[in-house]
């Protein structure tokens, strides 16, 4: 049986990465695939529970190291229970964050440096690389426009000082330099459409050099 794709969204926080990770998967879904949505952390019983621990606005003693090694924990449980056996089975998996979050918000967020979170991470996935990566870009002004206007509770990342997702966003642009083969940038202040169909483009040209 041939392996399926594993495309993962990312962006700051705001991007609209669940919203098109949804759009992707009901079009994917139309067309006859077998494709799942998930998400990091979470997307099991036991990383949804590491979920709730590296989110709840709380845990502000959280040390940094702690926190990375946390998203790696939950990566590698998520890795095993969901991520593999769907890839195994021919599925097209569709992940809300991936390894890529953890080297912009930790390595370069926290200040860990993306070497040393990259060998933490790479030791959880044992080189299970996303196929396709979409790096929905978009402005500090509108990302925090989109989570204000959110009617839900910010978690212990969102209400980070601007700094820190500063940070984040020059994380993310080292990725983009860094993977270009992998990576592909999606102008998120698009129309809802607009994004959707970039979105769509990318996903079809993977999967047309995969078929």
């Amino acid at each position: 049986m041939k392996r399926g794709l594993f495309i993962t969204l990312e962006g700051n926080d705001g991007a609209g990465k669940t919203t098109m990770a949804k759009k992707a998967l009901e079009y994917l879904q139309k067309k006859g695939y077998r494709a799942i949505y998930t998400r990091e952390p979470g997307g099991s019983m036991i990383t949804e529970k590491i979920r709730t621990i590296l989110l709840d606005p709380e845990n502000t003693k959280m040390d940094a190291i702690t926190e990375a090694i946390l998203y790696a924990a939950s990566r590698r449980q998520h890795l095993v229970e969901v991520v593999l056996p769907a890839l195994e089975e021919g599925t097209i998996v569709l992940c809300d964050r991936f390894i890529d979050s953890s080297l912009a918000y930790q390595g370069e967020g926290r200040k860990l440096g993306m070497d040393a979170i990259e060998q933490l991470n790479q030791f959880a996935i044992q080189g299970c690389m996303p196929d396709l990566t979409l790096f929905l870009a978009i402005d500090e002004k509108t990302s925090q426009a989109r989570l204000k206007a959110r009617d839900e509770k910010k978690d212990r990342l969102e209400l980070e000082e601007e700094a820190f997702h500063q940070a984040v966003r020059r994380g993310y642009e080292k990725l983009l330099k860094k993977y270009p083969e992998r990576i592909r940038a999606i102008d998120a202040s698009q129309d809802l459409e607009d994004v959707e169909a970039d979105v769509i483009d990318a996903i079809e040209k993977v999967l047309h050099v995969q078929s």
